[in-house]
């Protein structure tokens, strides 16, 4: 008998190329499939709507892909998309007008008031410097305004009988040269450091023995402040044979008493 002849040979077997992409619904990506020059196929992204990166910093994606086989498999991968920031918002003011009342008294180099504003953007776009804008000079030489923090110090001892009020206008600009003001009012509270004035205009130095009862001399008397600190009142000594009369306010005249 002839021996057989071995026979041989070789078998591979072809998968199932892929068929088809899909990705889960979200309101700001869509999927498009291409098909290449060998025809294969290949996902590719859409942007269907802006994207705002303070609203949602990041969207994550699953990308499924079918073959096509029978019955087909899949496999999945997470896509992740991050959102980088543009300077799209300006600074805001945690108020549009700040308003303080400090005593006159307050040391110089105190802390008067601090202004802040925030970003919602992030990075340099986020970093905010503070300057005066649209205020008086005389102003700025009485208070200082750090650019970092915001915080208005007095550089001089204040005084409410020379300016009783200070108006200012703050700015916030971040880093990307976007910028927003705020209006600053600073009143200042009168303190009890003024003496009374008394100021005499005498209409007559002498008097007769047997003169009746009448005004002798007229006379302002009073303090540069104000409310109870402006308020005086007028006494004359027991011991000489005169009365004071208010006449008005804050106007005084002595005279002869009654019992005269």
């Amino acid at each position: 008998a002839r021996p057989r002849r071995a026979m041989g040979g070789s078998c591979t077997q072809r998968r199932p190329a892929i068929k088809d992409y899909q990705i889960n619904p979200n309101p700001y990506f869509s999927l498009m499939v291409r098909v290449n020059s060998d025809g294969g196929k290949y996902p590719e992204l859409s942007l269907e709507k802006p994207l705002d990166r303070e609203e949602q910093p990041s969207h994550r994606l699953i990308l499924t892909a079918f073959d096509g086989g029978d019955p087909p498999r899949s496999a999945t991968t997470q896509i992740e998309v991050f959102v980088k920031d543009t300077n799209d918002n300006p600074p805001m003011f945690s108020k549009d007008e700040y308003r303080i009342s400090v005593s006159e008294n307050l040391p110089p180099g105190s802390s008067v008031l601090l202004v802040t504003a925030t970003d919602q953007d992030e990075g340099v776009n986020a970093e905010i410097q503070y300057y005066f804008r649209s205020t008086a000079q005389s102003t700025r030489n009485m208070f200082s305004l750090d650019e970092k923090t915001g915080l208005i110090k007095n550089n001089q001892s204040l005084d409410f009988e020379d300016i009783e009020r200070y108006t200012m206008e703050v700015e916030a600009k971040d880093g990307g040269g976007l910028s927003t003001q705020c209006k600053v009012i600073i009143d200042i509270l009168d303190e009890n450091d003024n003496i009374p004035e008394i100021i005499i205009t005498s209409l007559s130095d002498q008097i007769l023995e047997d003169s009746p009862q009448e005004w002798l001399l007229p006379s302002s008397k009073h303090g540069p402040g104000l409310g109870g600190n402006g308020e005086v009142t007028c006494h004359i000594g027991r011991d000489v044979p005169f009365k004071i009369y208010s006449s008005s306010n804050n106007y005084y005249s002595p005279g002869l008493p009654n019992n005269k």
